[in-house]
């Protein structure tokens, strides 16, 4: 029998956990045709894996390619990692449903994100409109969304820092529910950003129960992963519990020094609530540092009414020093990132200014004495305004320990937490997180080879049938006949991630070839720029 491509000699590692054997696998059209000790090359294409490891795609759990699909659909830093298949919408940020009323609004919000040579406009409205949009041509590697809890909100209140009305409620969960009739996977929160940090319990309760009815999943970022780490897990476990929906934390830490260790606590909560009967698990990324926006260093009541009114604010000298006594006293509940970890701490990733360029991988006192700035709250507040609001900022918070002991654990699965980025041309910006580029490479090279905390198998299923399984992506994530033929090969001695925080667009060693949805997308290391990648929707995944 004639094959499109077999996979000749190399270790299987089927993504269930189970010990590797040898064997051929052979691939006709999108899916897996055989999988045994030998078979006959005959075939288009004959991959020679002797001495490497051949595995599932990687299934990204936690992803924000969705900020980019629509104009940068090779996803190179993706691919080149073996990743397949990515979960994005997450944080409560995804990209559709849009308040047409606020359409320009938003359109400004993401250019200011985006390379200056894209010309970002919203033609879309609900969630089929949006994925029907990012449907119109292939991608690097395949997409299932979630639908933002922050999104939800925006297009029925706007940025209004209250609770809902009954009315608006009810347009909320419309919302919500048009989006997973579309296909999304769940819902996600970003409880740390607005307008989800406006949101009150009870609100995010009722947008679950209706994701739980389509068998959805509840994906959260929490209020607080520092001092108040364990009552925003309680809180996500309520949730979950009300709403009787599976839960998943987002890329799971404990995030101020002196809550270094806390994650003994908090893995023994999880395992005691899932003995009552809560289905929660989590995922992460191997690094002791986060990324997320500038501006989530200021106050939480900064961000009422949106971008524009926190601008503004921040002309007004008198709010300026409320903000920094927020800062240094801190406030209730919110997630106090320059006051609890310093300014040293605090590293600027992207601008969009020429002027303000040499700030990409440099800390706030470094850019205060820069620019000559009395105090770094200064260089904070300015830095924000001559940016609109759109700079990135790298955060190291985390202990090594903690993030080993939260790797090892059952519970656990592997999540880059980033959008897709290139080495060439206009999608290489800034110094983003070198989680975008390495976090699978560094997984198998330094947790596994290296220092050996987890086995190549255990690894291997933390990142292709553990979240395949958690978001209901049943045809993909293990190596079995039938199933979808997204594949990695990989070298096992050789697999490691080369970003840095100062030099991040590097693409790492040790993977050699990749395959999504039966193509070739990396070959000998290289990406080919291959767009067979698919929009994924919930229960309807099966190749079309």
């Amino acid at each position: 029998m004639d094959y499109d491509a077999i996979i000749k000699g190399g270790r299987i590692v089927d993504g269930s956990g189970n010990p590797w054997y040898k064997g051929d696998i052979a691939v006709t059209g999108e899916k897996i045709a055989s999988i045994t000790r030998f078979i006959k090359p005959e075939a288009e294409q004959v991959i020679d894996a002797t001495g490497l490891v051949v595995a599932p795609g990687f299934i990204d759990a936690h992803s924000h390619a969705d900020s980019s699909t629509l104009f940068y659909r090779e996803m190179e830093s993706i691919v080149a990692q073996g990743i397949t298949t990515v979960v994005a919408g997450q944080c409560g940020s995804s990209i559709a449903p849009i308040n047409p009323n606020l359409r320009e609004e938003l359109e400004k919000r993401w250019a200011g994100w985006l390379p200056p040579e894209i010309e970002f406009g919203i033609t879309w409205t609900t969630f089929e409109e949006y994925l029907r949009e990012e449907e119109k041509d292939g991608l690097g590697a395949n997409v299932a969304h979630l639908v933002g809890h922050g999104a939800v909100r925006v297009a029925s209140m706007g940025f209004e820092a209250r609770a809902p009305t009954a009315g608006e409620l009810e347009a909320m969960r419309g919302h919500v529910e048009e989006a997973m009739e579309a296909g999304a996977y769940g819902l996600s929160t970003g409880l740390i950003y607005p307008p989800g940090i406006f949101a009150e319990t009870p609100e995010i309760v009722e947008l679950a129960k209706v994701a739980a009815r389509y068998c959805g999943v509840y994906d959260t970022h929490i209020r607080g992963e520092g001092k108040t780490l364990m009552e925003s897990l309680c809180e996500a476990i309520a949730i979950g519990k009300e709403a009787d929906i599976p839960v998943q934390i987002s890329h799971h830490k404990a995030a101020t020094k002196s809550f270094w260790g806390k994650s003994v606590d908090t893995l023994t909560l999880l395992e005691k609530v899932r003995i009552e009967g809560v289905d929660i698990t989590v995922d992460q990324y191997p690094y002791k540092a986060g990324s997320t926006s500038l501006v989530t260093c200021l106050s939480p009541w900064a961000h009422e009414g949106g971008m524009e009114r926190l601008l503004e604010r921040l002309k007004d000298p008198g709010l300026r020093l409320r903000i920094q006594g927020d800062i240094e006293g801190g406030l209730p509940g919110w997630e106090n990132f320059a006051g609890e970890l310093g300014w040293e701490n605090v590293y600027v990733t992207s601008v969009k200014t020429d002027e303000n360029k040499y700030a990409e991988g440099t800390n706030l006192l470094e850019i205060q004495e820069h620019r000559g700035d009395a105090d770094p709250y200064t260089s904070l507040f300015d830095m924000i305004l001559e940016e609109e609001g759109a700079a990135g900022m790298v955060i190291f918070a985390m202990d090594e320990e903690d993030v080993r002991r939260i790797m090892r654990h059952p519970l656990q699965m592997v999540g880059t937490d980033s959008g897709a980025s290139g080495t060439t041309g206009y999608m290489r910006r800034g110094k983003p997180h070198p989680r975008g580029y390495g976090t699978y490479p560094r997984v198998l090279g330094r947790y596994v080879r290296e220092s050996g905390i987890i086995t190549l198998e255990g690894a291997i299923r933390k990142m292709t049938s553990f979240p395949a399984q958690r978001f209901g992506l049943h045809t993909r994530g293990l190596l079995i006949p039938g199933m979808q033929a997204d594949i990695v090969v990989f070298n096992p001695e050789t697999v490691i991630d080369t970003s840095t925080y100062q030099d991040p667009h590097q693409l790492p060693l040790g993977v050699d070839h990749v395959i999504v949805n039966g193509e070739l997308t990396v070959h000998e290391s290289g990406p080919l720029g291959t767009l067979s990648g698919k929009t994924l929707r919930k229960d309807r995944d099966q190749s079309h």
